[in-house]
């Protein structure tokens, strides 16, 4: 029998008007918050050039004032953002300053799962082979920011910082707002990131790309326990404790619990890779 569908109005056909449209009027956004931060909200937002939906990202200027630190970080990872071109890394539509409003917007794509933390989290069961395909497409999307001269150094990663589509099994890496362009020399020197994720060597000031390296080897802890590398720590100083003290991999959190899976990902995964 055929559908029958209501010429109604949805009660929430409100929700579908643009509440802001972009200088151009190429994007219009939506009420929908997909998400927060500190100084950041992402909306769900409509490309109409491209009958795409994309994430309208707004930060307010006002805030990040307060903070040159913040406010240069926003500019660096506006500056990636249109840069950077690969299948693992998050893309860049546009961006532009709303002076009136004191308002910093810029378009990415959008993904339809959230972040690969809360992905993981609603999803309990996952196979191995899920594992080794989520894993290596961050390794490849590291690859790609390591290869450039000088190498673009996340400085933050974590599965809260790596995008889903759930429906593809698509992995991409995003929230590039800490990451560095090393110039000149081929390290770094400032304290950035989220402790648990975070190598020895970064709270030592002199460091390279391979600090990103170690943050992942950290996800695959994550991905596997289902928790936050050191979980049973209550504060960022027993962290720094713990880390700055590690010497072998028997000290790491759940490391007995889950050595022989974290070694057949490393066997199946980065091994791969590496050859």
């Amino acid at each position: 029998m055929p559908q029958e569908y209501s010429s109604e109005p949805d009660p929430d056909d409100s929700d579908a008007e643009f509440v802001e449209i972009e200088p151009t009027g190429r994007y219009g956004r939506y009420k929908e918050v997909l998400g927060r931060g500190a100084f950041k909200k992402v909306y769900r937002a409509f490309d109409e050039l491209e009958g795409i939906e994309v994430a309208w990202n707004q930060v307010k200027v006002a805030d990040l004032l307060r903070n040159s630190v913040d406010l240069e970080r926003l500019y660096s990872e506006v500056h990636l953002l249109q840069t950077l071109k690969h299948k693992n890394i998050i893309k860049f539509y546009n961006y532009w300053v709303d002076t009136k409003n004191e308002n910093i917007n810029f378009i990415t794509e959008i993904f339809t799962s959230g972040t690969l933390r809360q992905y993981r989290q609603k999803h309990k069961h996952v196979d191995l082979r899920a594992l080794k395909k989520w894993s290596r497409q961050i390794l490849e999307g590291l690859l790609y920011l390591h290869s450039h001269d000088p190498p673009v150094i996340h400085r933050d990663l974590k599965c809260d910082n790596i995008f889903v589509n759930g429906n593809q099994g698509e992995v991409k890496i995003g929230d590039l707002g800490l990451a560095a362009i090393l110039q000149q020399a081929r390290s770094a020197h400032s304290v950035i990131g989220t402790p648990e994720f975070m190598a020895p060597e970064l709270y030592e000031e002199e460091y390279n790309e391979l600090v990103d390296i170690y943050a992942f080897g950290m996800c695959l802890l994550e991905l596997v326990t289902v928790e936050y590398p050191y979980v049973e720590c209550t504060n960022a100083a027993q962290i720094y404790k713990k880390v700055t003290s590690v010497r072998d991999l028997e000290s790491l959190p759940k490391f007995k619990f889950i050595e022989q899976t974290t070694s057949a990902i490393y066997t199946l995964v980065i091994c791969p890779v590496l050859e």
